[in-house]
């Protein structure tokens, strides 16, 4: 059914409409009416859960960092089966983001292409959504990725981080540093070690019990990749995301001339998936078995899930396969978690 309706209505709709659509309808599944039937339809059982960052984990697979921005459909998402919800990415300063278009579909490789631009309502708003949340025993375990505002130069980053931290920190499950987004000017820069390391001190400190983690790029070299892990251990942090998006473009099925006019951007999806792989294991293979390895880029199946589980990674996370799998796409996985058991 799902198929039938992206191929026939979904796909011929701009692609950042058909999400706000989406979104509208997974924020009205926390509604108390609507909610209790799809809690029936979807279930709530426990599926291969998982411990760590101090908390229960009910599933490892959640919903990463840009679907729900400002922490509004968190409660939806939940019961649509994700274990975990990663809200943002959050600034400390609101910002529209980048100029339409800026979200594109590339779908005979299940990818996307997006330059959004961190478009959020601020920290300060978030900090009141969660703060909501935060009283509910019902809601999924929360997420909070956070990223410098456009209009905060490079050199003020860490003010700027730190900002967000003291605001959100306290109503976060946990907190995660996003220096790997393509779309805001020198954000990746931040990658260096010596930019990368007094900023997650300083984030450190100012998260308080809020374990911290930090979210790196695809595009990273190896010896970058080992690099940061290895700072990642010295400074204490809980753990690392691998991996955001990335610029690169090779090996894709779409004709090249719809790549060439989607432009700049973060491509996500299917293509990103070996890479993606490749990381969690190199650094799986450097870091301690306590620390918390979440598995991001080209995940659809339950089977996919697995894999990165076996290659290391303590929790998973997928977001574009949510376009091409459609609502029950968090079940699905679930259940096929659930049958390897």
């Amino acid at each position: 059914m799902y198929d039938w309706l992206f191929r026939r209505v979904l796909s011929r709709m701009d692609p950042e409409k058909a999400h706000h659509l989406a979104f509208m309808v997974i924020r009205a599944l926390g509604l108390p009416v609507i909610d209790s039937i799809t809690a029936r339809i979807v279930g709530t059982a426990e599926t291969h859960p998982v411990d760590t960052l101090g908390l229960r984990f009910p599933t490892p697979f959640g919903v990463a960092a840009g679907f729900d921005k400002n922490a509004q459909a968190v409660i939806g998402l939940g019961r649509l089966g994700f274990g975990h919800v990663e809200v943002g990415t959050i600034t400390a300063q609101a910002q529209p983001g980048n100029p339409k278009p800026r979200l594109f579909r590339l779908i005979p490789d299940r990818a996307v292409i997006n330059r959004m631009g961190f478009n959020n309502e601020g920290a300060d708003a978030a900090r009141l959504q969660l703060l909501r949340l935060h009283r509910r025993r019902d809601r999924p375990i929360i997420g909070v990725n956070i990223g410098k505002s456009r209009v905060t130069p490079v050199e003020d980053a860490t003010r700027d981080y730190r900002a967000s931290t003291r605001l959100l920190a306290p109503f976060a499950d946990y907190l995660v540093v996003n220096v790997s987004s393509p779309n805001t000017p020198g954000l990746r820069g931040l990658q260096e070690l010596d930019l990368l390391a007094p900023l997650l001190t300083e984030v450190k400190a100012s998260a308080g019990s809020t374990p911290l983690l930090v979210k790196i790029a695809p595009d990273l070299d190896d010896e970058q990749v080992d690099r940061i892990a290895a700072l990642v251990v010295d400074l204490g942090l809980d753990g690392i995301i691998a991996t955001n998006t990335t610029i690169e473009r090779e090996g894709l099925r779409t004709d090249r001339s719809v790549v060439d006019a989607a432009g700049a951007g973060g491509l996500s999806g299917a293509p990103l998936a070996s890479r993606s792989l490749e990381v969690l294991r190199r650094i799986r293979a450097v870091v301690p078995p306590g620390l918390c390895v979440i598995s991001v880029g080209g995940v659809e199946t339950a089977e996919d899930v697995s894999e990165r589980l076996a290659a290391g990674a303590t929790l998973v996370q997928g977001y574009t396969g949510f376009l091409y799998r459609g609502p029950f796409w968090a079940r699905q996985i679930n259940r096929g978690l659930a049958a390897t058991t």
